[in-house]
């Protein structure tokens, strides 16, 4: 040994070193696989590193994952299920008898509605309603929730 190596590694102490053995390069994960761990986050009462663990990753990749899938569902349109409740039947008066004449029918128009419901609060937008009020409504209901 040469007095330069002598000085670099002092007597007595030992080094460490670490051999791989296997392919070296960033494992690969499918979006299902991102998008089962991503759920188990979501679930009330998770420590997103606790999850990350179990799954050999670090929080903070965890953490990025969301923050690209909250950005990725912002830019999707938002759908929401409709329901559609037929309205109640009215007993039908009885008809007088037809002319002999014939008469054009006169069409009964429903009138359209937009019904949201949100935490127990039922919010109704008649038919006719501007864009605009459509927008109000909604945007108020987003910043309420």
């Amino acid at each position: 040994m040469s007095r330069l190596d002598h000085r670099l590694e002092p007597e007595g102490e030992v080094r460490r070193f670490e051999v791989i053995t296997g392919a070296i390069g960033r494992r690969r994960w499918s979006a299902d696989e991102r998008a089962r761990i991503l759920e188990e986050t979501l679930v009330p009462g998770a420590v997103v590193s606790e999850v990350a663990r179990r799954h050999g990753l670090t929080p903070q990749q965890l953490f990025t994952w969301r923050r690209e899938a909250r950005r990725a569902a912002q830019t999707l349109p938002a759908f929401v299920p409709a329901v559609v409740i037929p309205e109640p039947v009215l007993a039908a008066e009885p008809q007088p008898a037809a002319p002999s004449c014939r008469k054009r029918r006169i069409r009964h128009r429903r009138a359209a509605a937009i019904e949201i419901d949100v935490a127990g609060v039922t919010v109704t937008i008649e038919n006719g309603a501007s864009p605009a009020t459509i927008a109000a409504v909604i945007g108020a209901l987003k910043a309420g929730s």
